[in-house]
């Protein structure tokens, strides 16, 4: 499952294929729209939760508000059925859908007129660590190359070359997942990449009421 952009996305992965999947994008209500995407997915597929082995989510880079939304989700379900809940860079999720051969970027938006990006050898090979900037700031860096995701979309004059899909896929998130278990491969522990200070803020000036 994944929360941190605007699409609610969850998928059934086999270890092998993608068996169920569905999204929404709505970035309002992911808390609302996420478990009854859990219930279409096994129903779809025709099994109950507690055939689940293993919980993937998204970890980001997002905003704070949807991120955890997902995170909380996974962690409960992972407690509830005792399996194990991993990681995954949702930018890693992006790429591995875009289908894109050779080196190129990823770019989510991350309000603010900012994005959330990284870049990638393949598309299963980012070559280091997500970053939020402004994408003025990085068009040049980026020069040339192909950039996924609704950051780059949205933001087409510094990202020329601006490519679907818009937001990441559960699918693709759970494909990625299944090859780097196979692979003997760590996951990356279920905790939130945020990159910076949630947008909401406890007011600096409240007004303090003692009682009488």
């Amino acid at each position: 499952m994944d929360t941190a952009t605007p699409a609610v996305t969850v998928a059934l992965h086999d270890g092998d294929r993608v068996v169920a999947e569905t999204g929404q994008v709505d970035a309002r209500r992911h808390g609302e729209l996420l478990l009854p995407a859990v219930d279409r997915v096994l129903a779809e597929a025709g099994v109950k939760l507690d055939a689940v082995t293993d919980v993937v989510v998204g970890v980001g880079p997002g905003p704070y508000t949807g991120l955890r939304v997902g995170l909380v989700t996974a962690a409960t379900f992972g407690s509830v059925l005792a399996v194990p809940v991993h990681g995954v860079c949702t930018l890693d999720g992006l790429a591995h859908a875009a289908g894109v051969e050779g080196p190129f970027a990823v770019a989510t938006d991350a309000r603010r007129k900012e994005v959330y990006w990284a870049r990638y050898e393949d598309g299963r090979t980012r070559t280091g660590e997500p970053a939020v900037d402004r994408p003025a700031d990085i068009a040049e860096r980026l020069a040339g190359l192909p950039v996924v995701g609704a950051g780059a979309l949205l933001y087409r004059e510094a990202f020329p070359d601006a490519r679907g899909p818009e937001h990441v896929s559960a699918g693709a998130l759970a494909s990625v997942a299944a090859e780097r278990l196979a692979a003997g491969r760590e996951l990356l522990p279920p905790q939130p990449l945020y990159l910076r200070r949630p947008d909401a803020q406890v007011p600096k000036n409240y007004k303090v009421v003692t009682p009488q």
